[in-house]
C-alpha cells in the first residue's frame, strides 16, 4: 500500500502529539488538532502568531532554536526528542519532547521549521509515582520499626510515671506523652499515605515556596456529611500546634471556617472581636484553662455553644465535672482525634442550640400575642 501524501496529511492532522510548522520569520503557518487540543488554542489563535510565544520565556525558545542549528541533538538540522516546555493559554508549563528540523529552500536557506512535540506529562507522572513507591517502601522499612519502639516506651513511660507520683497532678506532664503518640501516629499516616498513593497511581502536588511544588501527603478525613456544619464558625484552642492544624483541616473538610487560638486568653480575645457558632477548646492550657475559657465565654456570651477536649479518659481535676455543673454542654475525647465523633458532637450542639433558639423565639411570640389580645 502507498502512503499518499493525503492520507499522510491526514495522519498528522490527527496526530495526538503537537505538530508545529513555522515560516523563515518564525510566524506559526500550521498546527494540528493535537497542537489546539494540548495548548488550549483556536486555530485562528495560533496561525501567525510568533512560535516563541509558545515557550514560557525567550531564552527557553532561542534554546531550541539554537540545538535545531546545532549538530549535537540528533545531526545538523534535526533535534530528536528535545526536552523543553511549551506555554499553554491558561499558563500551564507543559513539559515535551520536540522531534524537529530545519526546512531549506533549493537554495540552501532556511525557509521554516516543523516539528512533533510529545507531551510528557503522564510519563512523567508515571515516573515520580515508580520513584515514590520506592520512597513509601524505604520510609515503611526504616521508619516504623524505630517509630514502635518509641510508641512501647512512651506507653511504658506514662505507668511509670502514673505509679510513681501517686496523688500529685501531673496533667501536664501526661499532656505532653499523648502529643508525643499523636505526633508519632501524624508520622505513620504519611507513611500510609505514600503507600495509598502507589496502590492508586494518583498523587497531587501544592504549592511550597515559589514556583516549587510538593506531594500533597496531608491526611483524607473522610466527610461525615453533615449538612449543619457547612459555613459554622468555629473557633479551636489548644495549645498543642499540631491538634490546631488537624481539628482545623477536619472541620474545614466539612465546609467549616475555622480559627485558631494557642490558649485561653488568645480565645476569648478572639471571641470578643467576632462572631462564633461554636468554641472547641483543651481542658489543660496557659494562661487561661478550658474551665476558665468557659466560664468566661458564659459571663459574656451565654448563648455561645463551648466544647471541651481532654487527653484523658478520666476527668483529672474534675475539670469536666466542674464545668458540667455550670452548663457546660459536650465533652471530646482526643485521645486519637475522631473526626467522626468531633463532628457529631459539633452538629449536635449546633442543632440543641438552634432548637433553643427557635423555642425561644415562638415562645415570646406567643407571649406578644397574649398581650396584644389582652390590650384588645
Amino acid at each position: 500500500m502507498t502512503l499518499s501524501k493525503e492520507r499522510l496529511e491526514q495522519l498528522v492532522a490527527r496526530s495526538s502529539d503537537v505538530v508545529v510548522a513555522t515560516s523563515r520569520t518564525g510566524e506559526v503557518i500550521y498546527t494540528n488538532s493535537g497542537a489546539q487540543r494540548i495548548l488550549g488554542y483556536s486555530p485562528d489563535e495560533l496561525d501567525g502568531r510568533f512560535v516563541g510565544e509558545l515557550y514560557p520565556s525567550v531564552a527557553e525558545a532561542k534554546r531550541v532554536k539554537q540545538a535545531m542549528a546545532s549538530r549535537d541533538h540528533g545531526g545538523p538540522d534535526i533535534v530528536d526528542t528535545f526536552e523543553t516546555t511549551f506555554l499553554a493559554k491558561s499558563g500551564e508549563e507543559i513539559p515535551v519532547a520536540i522531534s524537529g528540523t530545519l526546512l531549506r529552500d533549493e537554495h540552501g536557506e532556511v525557509d521554516g521549521t516543523i516539528g512533533f512535540a510529545k507531551d510528557l506529562r503522564e510519563i512523567l507522572a508515571n515516573d515520580q509515582l515508580a520513584t515514590l513507591g520506592e520512597v513509601a517502601i524505604g520510609l515503611s522499612h526504616e521508619i516504623n520499626n524505630p517509630l514502635s519502639v518509641v510508641l512501647n516506651q512512651t506507653e511504658m513511660l506514662e505507668k511509670d510515671l502514673a505509679r510513681l507520683v501517686g496523688d500529685r497532678d501531673v496533667s501536664v506532664e501526661f499532656e505532653r506523652l499523648d502529643s508525643m503518640r499523636r505526633e508519632i501516629g501524624r508520622i505513620s499516616e504519611i507513611v500510609e499515605r505514600l503507600s495509598e498513593m502507589v496502590e492508586q497511581e494518583q498523587y497531587s502536588t501544592i504549592q511550597y515556596i515559589g514556583p516549587a511544588k510538593m506531594i500533597d501527603l496531608r491526611r483524607r478525613w473522610e466527610s461525615v456529611g453533615d449538612e449543619i456544619l457547612d459555613g459554622l464558625q468555629v473557633l479551636v484552642a489548644d495549645d498543642d500546634p499540631g491538634i490546631c492544624q488537624t481539628l482545623k483541616e477536619i472541620l474545614q473538610a466539612e465546609g467549616c471556617a475555622v480559627e485558631t487560638a494557642a490558649d485561653g486568653a488568645e480565645a476569648l480575645a478572639k471571641v470578643s472581636l467576632r462572631r462564633f457558632d461554636v468554641v472547641l477548646s483543651d481542658v489543660v492550657m496557659p494562661n487561661m484553662d478550658g474551665h476558665e475559657l468557659f466560664m468566661a465565654i458564659r459571663r459574656q456570651q451565654p448563648e455561645l455553644p463551648v466544647l471541651l477536649m481532654t487527653a484523658f479518659h478520666y476527668d483529672r481535676g474534675h475539670v469536666i465535672k466542674r464545668s458540667k455543673l455550670e452548663g457546660l454542654e459536650g465533652v471530646v475525647f482526643k485521645k486519637p482525634v475522631d473526626a467522626k465523633r468531633l463532628c457529631q458532637v459539633i452538629g449536635d450542639t449546633v442543632r440543641s442550640r438552634d432548637a433553643r433558639d427557635a423555642s425561644r423565639a415562638e415562645s415570646s411570640s406567643g407571649c406578644r400575642g397574649q398581650r396584644d389580645t389582652h390590650d384588645a
